[in-house]
């Protein structure tokens, strides 16, 4: 009886030991089954497929004029450079102003930053007084 006790013990342990492997795995299948890591997979592709848009979008501007208040291809300030790029691109309306788009955003760390992202900087003494679009390799496009 005793070695009965044993071998059960030892039995118990390792199917316990490889329950967490096997779950994870029907986990997988039941959404793969479902089609969830494709929705998953597709949701990430569409952001950076929209990153790609926003930043090819805005490099298309390069060389229009600043214009203090100017939100058009006439010429652009900075938060209307963003928001006009965001809205044709993305469909996302952004406030006019930058210290309005800082508000309406989520902070990140620095080493986070990913195409499409916006970075936000301290100029003539005032938080959030410029704003530009993050294309990678730690370079950015904005109206200067």
């Amino acid at each position: 009886m005793r070695y009965l006790a044993i071998i059960l013990m030892f039995w118990a342990g390792w199917v316990q030991a490889a329950r967490p492997t096997q779950t994870t795995d029907d986990i997988e299948k039941f959404l793969q089954d479902k089609g969830v890591i494709a929705q998953i997979n597709q949701l990430k592709q569409n952001v950076g497929q929209q990153a790609s848009a926003l930043i090819m979008k805005a490099m298309d501007f390069l060389g229009v004029p600043y214009k203090r208040g100017g939100s058009s291809e006439n010429g652009f300030d900075s938060s209307g450079f963003v928001r006009s790029m965001y809205e044709q691109t993305v469909g996302l309306v952004l406030p006019r102003r930058a210290k309005e788009q800082a508000a309406v955003t989520d902070k990140i760390e620095k080493q986070e930053l990913q195409p499409g992202d916006l970075i936000f900087f301290n100029t003539l003494k005032q938080t959030f007084s410029h704003v530009g679009i993050y294309i990678g390799d730690n370079q950015f496009i904005h109206s200067p």
